[in-house]
């Protein structure tokens, strides 16, 4: 269609992001859960998910892009997480199995999930939200990338913030 501006994908991992980690001086903030949608988990649910801060999912719905998971927790996160988060389905980053991965891109401090994060957004803008971002990676996406990309990186001991919502929110609405 002539004229039409391909939507951003917003690739988003869950551990760090979303459930926050690795702070040790003080305890996390938990959220208290509603009904487990069927599916969900219950009494036995990981723990951790109780981290996942609500208020995120109409903050996520309301940027300007299309959600993708970009987490280990693959389908998963459509069965626990976007129900908590007041989210749709959202499609799922497949990963390349371990074989397939390049060693020497590890070797040289490239992500695992980089080239396929590249090879889905064939090209159009991408805003990639993980706490294992690398210069390495915003290099690499530089070179091989001929599309806009917006590659942030969030604290794992705190998730998402304000701040990284209001950045997310000016690149993105930049494309526009």
């Amino acid at each position: 269609m002539a004229g039409s501006v391909q939507r951003a994908l917003l690739f988003l991992d869950v551990d760090g992001p979303l459930i926050p980690f690795g702070a040790a001086s003080e305890p996390y903030p938990t959220y208290a859960m509603g009904p487990e949608p069927h599916g969900a988990g219950g009494a036995g649910a990981n723990p951790l998910l109780a981290r996942i801060n609500p208020e995120h999912g109409p903050r996520l719905a309301a940027l300007p892009c299309e959600v993708v998971w970009a987490t280990t927790w693959m389908a998963d996160a459509n069965e626990c997480i976007a129900p908590r988060l007041g989210l749709p389905q959202l499609p799922v980053v497949v990963w390349p199995e371990p074989s397939d991965i390049d060693d020497q891109d590890e070797r040289n401090g490239l992500h695992w999930k980089t080239r396929a994060l590249v090879g889905w957004a064939a090209g159009g803008p991408f805003a990639w939200v993980d706490d294992e971002i690398t210069d390495t990676d915003r290099s690499w996406v530089a070179a091989h990338h001929p599309g806009q990309a917006l590659l942030h990186r969030v604290d794992p001991r705190h998730g998402l913030t304000g701040g990284d919502f209001a950045a997310l929110d000016s690149w993105l609405s930049q494309l526009a």
